[in-house]
C-alpha cells in the first residue's frame, strides 16, 4: 500500500521497438499555444492515430486547456470560507446524473438531472455556501479563467517554440512502412489544417533503416553479379556459368520459405546474411560443375559425367556445407541481446546454404546432363572472349608448377615451416592486444544529440533560455541543418533537463564529419557554466552514454563522496569525456512543520493542513468541464500565480477547526498560527538498483575505443579503497559488450567443435581433422593485420565475421 497522493506505479517493458519512430513539429503563425494544442488533440492526433500501423501519438510541449478557479484568500477570509469547502461545492454543483425512468402509458422515459456547466464563465454563478440565508457565489471569492495547464514540457525547432508529436508504431509493424505512410499523409493534412498550421518531420528513425536496407540490397546485387563474372572467367563457359549461377536465385528465393515460416522480415540482418552468403551459395555448384566438366574432358558423355562427377565428390561437398552450417547455427542460438539480433541472420544463412547443397546435387547435375557444352565435350577451338579466357586459363594452370614446388619445399622443411608459422602467429598476438573494442561500429550517421542538465529547481523558462544559448552556438556551424529541442520530455520529466537533437546536412554539403563537429562543440561548451553538457549518439534505447558505472551502498553521503572520487578517476583517463553522475545537487524546498499539540488544542489536523496547501499550490481538480464536442477538461482550484510566489500568502490562509467559536459558529485558524515554514534542500532523486541505493557515474568516449577506455578505468578503480558494504559495478554498453562478446566466444568454440565432429566423421579419424583445423588460428593473422591497417576495432560485426571465417577456412 502506497501513501495517499502517490500516483499508481507504472511498469513498462524496455523495448527498443517501442521507441518513437518519427517526430513531427506543429507550428502556426496565427494560433496561440492553447489553440494549437486543442487543434492537435482534436484533429491532428486522431488523424495520425488512424494511419495503419501507428500505435500511439504523444504530444510534447502542449498547453492543454484547463478551467482555473483562482482563489482570493482575503475574500475567502471575509466570508469564513475554507479551501476544501470550495472544492466540494464545485464538484457538488457541476453534475449530470441519471435519476431512473418513468412509464407514461406504454412509453418508457428516462429521467436525467442536468446540472453540467455549459460555459466556463458560468462557474462564477455557482453557489459555494449560504450564510444566514444569503448565497455566496464563486465569483465573490475567486476568479474563473479559461486558461491552460501548467506547462511541464517544451519542444523547440531551431530555438522557436512548437508542439512535437512523438509517434510510436504498433508491435510487429514495419518501421519503414509506417513512417512512409505518416509522411505521405502530411501534405493533405497540412492543406486541411486551419490557422496556417503546418506539420513537419524533425526526426525520422526509419531513414537509417531504409538507407541500411538499400545498401545491403545493393551489396547483395553487386555480390551476385561479381560472383557470376568470376565464375564465367574461371569456367570459361556461359553454359557452366548459367548452370552454377542458377543456384543463387533458387537458394535466395527459397530462403524466403523459412523466413515466412518463422515470421522474419526483409530487414538489415536477414539481407546482410543473404549478401554474405552469396559466395557460399554458389560454391557447391561450382565444385560439382567443375568435376562434371573434368569427367567430360576425360572422354565420358555428358550423362555419365554428370552422374559420376556428382557422386564422386558428394560426401566432400556435404561435409563442407555442413561445416558452414555448423558455424551459423550457433550464431542463431546465442543468448542475450546479441542472440536476439543475430537469430534471424543465422537461421536465414543456414537454410540458404542447405538449399544450395540440394540444388548442387539435383538441378546442376540434371542441367549438366541435358544442356551440355559441345565446346568442352568435343574439345573445339574457342573463339573471341572464350579464346582470351582460355589463354588466361592456361596461364593460371601454369601456376600449378609453382604451387607444386612450394608444397614440395614445405614438405621437405616441415620444421622450418612450423617455426615460421608459429613465429608469425606469436608476433601477431601483440598486435591483437592493441586492437580497440567497442559494442557496435561507429560511423557518420549525420545526427547526434546534446544533452544538458541545469541546476535542480530551475523553472522551465530558465531551462529554455539555456537551451537557446546552446542552440545558437550549435547553429553557428555550417554543417548543421536544424535543431530540435525537448525539455521535460524524458522518463524523469525533470524541468532542468533537456536534449537538443542536431540534424546535419548531407555529407556532400558539409566540410566536417559529425565526429569533428562533436569535438569542436565539446571544446566550445567545455566552460559553459549554466549546465552540465554531454555530446553523444542519439539515444534510441536507454541512456546514450556508453560508459556507466554503478556505485551502490546504504548511505547517500558516502555514495556522494565515492562517486565524486570516481568522477575524478574517470576524468584522468584519456578518451573519457562528458563525465557526469546521476546524483544532482540538492533541490531547494520549503518545509512545513505543524505544532501538533497546538493544532490539536485548536481542532486542526495534519491532513487538513496538507490538503489545503496542496490545493493552493499544486491545485486540486474539483470537477471537469465538457465542451460542445464532448471533450473533458479539468477544472482546477488553486491560488493565482502571483500569490503562489509569496510565502506570506500561505501563512494567512485559514483552516476549518473541528471546534466552534464562542457564538457557536465555525472556527477558522490561520495556517501560520499552527505551523512554521523554513527554506531548506532535499535530494532531487534517489535511485535504487536491486533494492540498494545507487549513484550512477556516466561518461562518453572520444578518440579512443570504449573497451580501451573502460580497461584503463578498471585498472585505476582497483586502486580505490571502498568502505565495507559499498560496491562498484559496470553497466550500460560496456556490460552489454562484455556479455555479447562472451556469447560470441561461446558460439565460436561451439562452431569449432561442430566443425571437428563433421571433419572427423568425413575422414574417419580423430587426428586427421587437426591438420585442417590448425589453419584456424593461423587465419587470425590476416584478420589482425588487416584490422590494424584499416584502423577497425573489435565489435559485434567483426566478431561475427571472425566466426564466418572459421567456416570458410575449413571449407
Amino acid at each position: 500500500d502506497f501513501p495517499a497522493g502517490v500516483e499508481e506505479p507504472v511498469i513498462d517493458r524496455l523495448d527498443p521497438t517501442e521507441m518513437p519512430i518519427i517526430s513531427l513539429s506543429v507550428t502556426s503563425p496565427i494560433l496561440n499555444a492553447k489553440e494549437l494544442t486543442t487543434l492537435t488533440e482534436k484533429v491532428i492526433k486522431k488523424r495520425l492515430e488512424n494511419i495503419e500501423g501507428v500505435g500511439s501519438v504523444k504530444i510534447v510541449g502542449g498547453q492543454r486547456r484547463e478551467i482555473q478557479i483562482l482563489l482570493n484568500p482575503e475574500r475567502m477570509k471575509a466570508y469564513n470560507l475554507t479551501v476544501p469547502e470550495v472544492v466540494v461545492a464545485l464538484g457538488r454543483e457541476n453534475l449530470e446524473i441519471p435519476a431512473g425512468k418513468v412509464y407514461s402509458g406504454t412509453v418508457e422515459e428516462l429521467v436525467r438531472v442536468q446540472g453540467k456547466v455549459t460555459d466556463p464563465m458560468r462557474f462564477e454563478d455557482l453557489v459555494v455556501k449560504t450564510i444566514r440565508g444569503v448565497p455566496v457565489y464563486l465569483k465573490e471569492i475567486a476568479t474563473v479563467a479559461d486558461g491552460y495547464e501548467e506547462q511541464r514540457s517544451l519542444a523547440l525547432v531551431n530555438g522557436r517554440r512548437a508542439l512535437a508529436l512523438e509517434i510510436r508504431k504498433q508491435s510487429g509493424s514495419n518501421t519503414v512502412a509506417v513512417a512512409e505512410a505518416i509522411k505521405a499523409a502530411l501534405p493533405k493534412l497540412n492543406q486541411e489544417l486551419p490557422g496556417q498550421a503546418r506539420l513537419a518531420v524533425v526526426r525520422d528513425a526509419s531513414l537509417f533503416i531504409r538507407d541500411a536496407v538499400e545498401d545491403v540490397q545493393l551489396t547483395l546485387i553487386l555480390g551476385a553479379i561479381f560472383t557470376v563474372i568470376i565464375v564465367f572467367v574461371f569456367l570459361n563457359s556461359w553454359r557452366s556459368t548459367v548452370i552454377t549461377g542458377l543456384t543463387l536465385p533458387v537458394a535466395i528465393i527459397s530462403a524466403f520459405i523459412i523466413m515466412r515460416a518463422l515470421g522474419f522480415s526483409l530487414n538489415i540482418l536477414t539481407l546482410m546474411g543473404l549478401s554474405l552468403s552469396v559466395g557460399l551459395l554458389i560454391d557447391d555448384a561450382i565444385v560439382v560443375r567443375e568435376n562434371i566438366v573434368r569427367h567430360m574432358q576425360f572422354g565420358r558423355n555428358h550423362y555419365e559425367a554428370a552422374r559420376a562427377g556428382t557422386s564422386e565428390i558428394g560426401l566432400a561437398v556435404m561435409a563442407t556445407t555442413f561445416s558452414i552450417m555448423a558455424v551459423f547455427v550457433p550464431i542463431a542460438f546465442m543468448k542475450g541481446i546479441v542472440g536476439k539480433f543475430f537469430y534471424e541472420f543465422g537461421i536465414t544463412v543456414a537454410f540458404a546454404v542447405l538449399i544450395s547443397l540440394f540444388v548442387s546435387f539435383t538441378l546442376d547435375p540434371m542441367l549438366s546432363s541435358r544442356w551440355y557444352d559441345p565446346a568442352v565435350e568435343a574439345h573445339m577451338r574457342r573463339r573471341g572472349l572464350a579464346r582470351i579466357l582460355e589463354a588466361f586459363d592456361d596461364w593460371f594452370m601454369n601456376l600449378r608448377d609453382t604451387y607444386e614446388k612450394a608444397i614440395a619445399f614445405a614438405l621437405r622443411r616441415r620444421g622450418l615451416i612450423m617455426l615460421i608459422s608459429l613465429g608469425v602467429f606469436v608476433g601477431a598476438l601483440p598486435i591483437f592486444r592493441t586492437l580497440g573494442q567497442e559494442f557496435m561500429p561507429s560511423y557518420d550517421r549525420g545526427e547526434f544529440q546534446v544533452s544538458f542538465k541545469a541546476n535542480p529547481g530551475n523553472t522551465i523558462e530558465q531551462t529554455e533560455a539555456i537551451s537557446n544559448e546552446i542552440v545558437r552556438l550549435i547553429s553557428a556551424h555550417d554543417g548543421v541543418d536544424y535543431t530540435f529541442t525537448t525539455i521535460g520530455a524524458g522518463m524523469s520529466g525533470a524541468l532542468n533537463e533537456g536534449v537538443v537533437y542536431v540534424k546535419l546536412k548531407p555529407k556532400g554539403e558539409r566540410s566536417v564529419s559529425d565526429k569533428d563537429l562533436r569535438a569542436m562543440l565539446r571544446r566550445e561548451l567545455a566552460n559553459y557554466g549554466r549546465a552540465i553538457i554531454s555530446i553523444e549518439d542519439v539515444a534510441e534505447f536507454g541512456d546514450a552514454k556508453p560508459l556507466q558505472i554503478s556505485v551502490q551502498g546504504p548511505d547517500m553521503a558516502e555514495l556522494d563522496r565515492i562517486s565524486r572520487a570516481l568522477m575524478e578517476v574517470i576524468r584522468s583517463v584519456p578518451g573519457a569525456v562528458d563525465v557526469d553522475r546521476s546524483l544532482d545537487p540538492d533541490k531547494p524546498e520549503i518545509s512545513v512543520q505543524i505544532d501538533r499539540k497546538l493544532a490539536s488544542d485548536l481542532g486542526i489536523n495534519l491532513q487538513a493542513l496538507a490538503v489545503t496547501l496542496r490545493t493552493l499550490l499544486n491545485g486540486e481538480v474539483a470537477t471537469q468541464f465538457e465542451d460542445e464536442d464532448g471533450d473533458a477538461y479539468d477544472v482546477r482550484v488553486r491560488l493565482p500565480e502571483e500569490k503562489r510566489r509569496a510565502l506570506e500568502t500561505l501563512t494567512d490562509v485559514e483552516l476549518l477547526s473541528s471546534k466552534k467559536n464562542a457564538s457557536g459558529g465555525d472556527l477558522l485558524i490561520p495556517i501560520g498560527q499552527v505551523a512554521r515554514f523554513w527554506r531548506g534542500a532535499s535530494l532531487a532523486q534517489i535511485r535504487h538498483l536491486d533494492l540498494s541505493r545507487e549513484v550512477r557515474v556516466m561518461a562518453n568516449t572520444a578518440g579512443r575505443p570504449m573497451g580501451n577506455v573502460e580497461r584503463d578505468i578498471k585498472d585505476k578503480v582497483k586502486a580505490m579503497q571502498l568502505p565495507p558494504g559499498y560496491t562498484v559495478s559496470y553497466t550500460g554498453q560496456s556490460e552489454r559488450m562484455a556479455e555479447s562478446f562472451s556469447y560470441i566466444y561461446d558460439a565460436l568454440i561451439l562452431a569449432i567443435i561442430f566443425i571437428y565432429i563433421i571433419l572427423a566423421s568425413q575422414f574417419g579419424s580423430f587426428t586427421h581433422p587437426l591438420a585442417i583445423m590448425l589453419s584456424l588460428p593461423l587465419s587470425l593473422i590476416g584478420v589482425v593485420v588487416m584490422m590494424r591497417l584499416t584502423g577497425d576495432n573489435l565489435n559485434i560485426m567483426s566478431m561475427i565475421g571472425l566466426i564466418l571465417l572459421m567456416g570458410l577456412v575449413t571449407k
